[in-house]
């Protein structure tokens, strides 16, 4: 007989058929129910930053692992972009072997505090999970116990370091420190690598500091996650503009070999509609920024920021959630969402949106800004909206918002953020004219190996994706820090 893919195919499916059956008797753990992680109350989280979820006790913990039903065909594993390994991380859990499951996750991942709080899970690896494929059931809650680990390891004070290869003297530059160049600085790191972060800011992090806010991400849960990759042997800079401090050339004059690009989309966008150019009308990434990075909600600070009592924030993403959350804690009686389509195709996680709704957030769907008008000092006053209805889907399959003639009317504002998506970072490209990119300013790579047309410069995150999720991120940082391994050895050892 001959074995063909097709027949091991066949009876791979055909075996996880058989098994399923036998994860349908499992009626102990199937009876189960998912975990509920406690939250601060609204009404008092809303006046500080402090972190809204408060996490798993370990009795909660190891009653949700028990849930897992250690499925022969994992699949929640191929929906983790960085293919953490699911299943024995939780079987770690539910043994009570917590610092073995922190173990586990770093195997694979750099970042498994922040991974527990900010990736949409819900879309990744519990969409994978057996319960809700097979079952139509709550998945296990995969996310919470990744935080639950890496917090059990950190509040322990055993943080344990990955095993690094002995140096081989190739040193290896990342331009940017955002999730994509912090995992692939800290796989590198593991190969032997000698591996130099440069940032252009003045704190590491990337979006992780700048761009979420401490009551989602605590800045000091990253400064452990980075404090680990320099236990590993990993070097930063920051004010370190490459491009501008120092040119790709520059650099490799000082025997760098290889690069990798993971320096975000930071360059915002805006609606180009009449009075966008008002005072009190930002982007959401300076927003952000001043708030997260500068302490710019201190009025004693050298940039302050000043956040009005009406805010609108414009757009539907996890971003625009977290700006208008940051309103609604420096002092917003109103604090709204204007959202051109309706709740359903809004693309913020749904726990994002369950929080904002807690806080008193107020979600104007259907609605478009049209006009801003300003008072007599030029600050933004009014925001024109129009009612919309929803089409035919567009090109991502979302219905496509048409314009209700004859429906548009004035909301006072004295804050806007306008917060309808990111464009790459120019620098990069526009530093390296043999660079090949797209119209729309992303890197152009090999899709498989994330190498550019630059073939010593491989490319990841939202430079590529364009703007993307923090695990997605990771997931190119991997795959690039495998493939330039592969090169560089190629390479030097032809």
């Amino acid at each position: 007989m001959t074995v063909t893919k097709e027949f091991l195919k066949e009876e791979r499916e055909q075996s996880w058929r058989v098994d399923v059956r036998k994860l349908l008797k499992n009626k102990e753990r199937t009876a189960l129910k998912r975990v509920h992680m406690g939250e601060v109350a609204p009404d008092e989280r809303v006046k500080s930053n402090i972190e809204v979820n408060t996490g798993l006790t370990a009795e909660e913990a190891i009653n949700e692992a028990r849930r897992c039903l250690d499925c022969p065909d994992p699949t929640c594993i191929t929906g983790c972009p960085v293919e953490i390994n699911i299943p024995k991380f939780i079987k770690r859990i539910e043994l009570g072997e917590f610092l073995d499951a922190a173990r586990v996750l770093k195997e694979t991942s750099a970042l498994p505090a922040v991974c527990g709080r900010v990736c949409p899970q819900e879309k990744q690896c519990e969409a994978k999970c057996f319960y809700q494929i097979k079952m139509e059931k709550d998945p296990v809650a995969i996310g919470y116990l990744e935080r639950f680990a890496a917090d059990y390891e950190r509040e322990s004070g055993q943080i344990s370091v990955p095993e690094v290869a002995a140096p081989n003297g190739i040193k290896v530059a990342v331009i940017g420190s955002g999730p994509a160049g912090l995992t692939f600085a800290g796989d590198m790191a593991k190969q032997g690598y000698d591996v130099t972060v440069f940032e252009a800011l003045h704190q590491i992090g990337g979006v992780l500091k700048y761009g979420i806010p401490e009551f989602r991400l605590p800045n000091s849960i990253v400064d452990v996650e980075i404090d680990n990759l320099k236990k590993m042997g990993v070097k930063f800079e920051t004010n370190f503009i490459v491009g501008r401090t120092a040119t790709i050339e520059d650099l490799k004059e000082e025997g760098y070999q290889g690069f990798f690009t993971g320096s975000g989309a930071g360059l915002p966008r805006f609606m180009n509609i009449p009075g966008e150019n008002y005072i009190g009308i930002l982007s959401s990434n300076e927003y952000l920024t001043r708030v997260n990075l500068m302490d710019a909600a201190n009025p004693a600070t050298d940039t302050p920021i000043i956040s009005g009592k009406n805010v609108a924030v414009i757009g539907g993403g996890n971003t625009a959630m977290d700006s208008v959350r940051t309103a609604k804690r420096l002092g917003a009686d109103r604090a709204m969402i204007i959202y051109r389509r309706s709740m359903e195709e809004m693309p913020a996680r749904v726990e994002e949106i369950k929080h904002a709704q807690e806080e008193g957030i107020e979600f104007m769907t259907l609605t478009n800004p049209v006009e801003y008008f300003a008072d007599e000092t030029g600050r933004v006053s009014k925001v024109r909206v129009q009612k919309m209805e929803l089409g035919e889907p567009d090109a991502s399959g979302r219905r496509r918002p048409v314009p209700m003639e004859g429906s548009e009317y004035d909301i006072e504002v004295d804050t806007v953020v306008v917060s309808v998506g990111v464009s790459p970072n120019p620098l990069i490209p526009s530093s390296l004219p043999q660079l090949e990119t797209t119209r729309w300013g992303t890197i152009v790579v090999d899709e498989e190996k994330l190498q550019t047309s630059i073939p010593e410069m491989f490319a990841g995150g939202d430079i590529v994706r364009g703007g993307a999720t923090v695990i997605l991120a990771m997931g190119d940082g991997r795959n690039a820090a495998a493939s330039m391994h592969n090169y560089l050895q190629d390479k030097l050892n032809p």
